[in-house]
């Protein structure tokens, strides 16, 4: 494998507005943790099983670790996204080509950066709802969405991937 090109990418209107309603999220999953903190019992659901069910119980400072590793994800992953040159890809990557590929990988790491703080968000907003009663958990339909969420674009940027390696 030769060396790469680095080139500088322009993000397009929909790569701004992502990225905006990322940090807009990660900002409003801080929020409401802290805002709630203070009103949930000393014992919330720490896991959920693939049906949603609660199965695993602990203090309520864990509801901190999801914000924290949300905010965590998406920093890491908005760094990464800045270096399109080091990922890996499903194609070989030519002078050619590497402008598309990167557009196209950069989008797709944007969109997941903006999915996962979506789901953490979910999260931390169930395990608050269950905390206080309002809640049983997170129910059976949010394991099969949140693949959905992430495996459906998943595919979709790789098989545009090699279809950006025959331009």
């Amino acid at each position: 494998m030769g060396e790469r090109p680095k080139l500088k990418l322009e993000l397009t209107t929909f790569d701004k507005t992502l990225e905006i309603l990322g940090w807009t999220s990660i900002l409003a999953i801080w929020v409401l943790t802290i805002i709630n903190y203070i009103n949930l019992p000393d014992t919330i659901p720490i896991h959920y099983n693939g049906a949603g069910q609660a199965d695993e119980f602990g203090g309520k400072v864990t509801i901190l670790t999801l914000p924290l590793i949300a905010t965590v994800l998406f920093i890491g992953l908005t760094i990464l996204n800045k270096f399109p040159h080091v990922f890996n890809y499903p194609t070989n990557i030519t002078q050619d080509n590497a402008l598309r590929q990167y557009k196209n990988a950069t989008k797709l790491i944007r969109y997941l950066k903006f999915i996962i703080v979506i789901i953490f968000g979910l999260i931390v907003l169930k395990t608050i709802q269950y905390a206080k009663g309002q809640a049983v958990g997170l129910g059976i339909g949010f394991l099969p969405v949140t693949l959905g969420l992430i495996f459906i674009p998943l595919i979709y940027f790789v098989v545009k991937s090699f279809k950006e390696t025959k331009l």
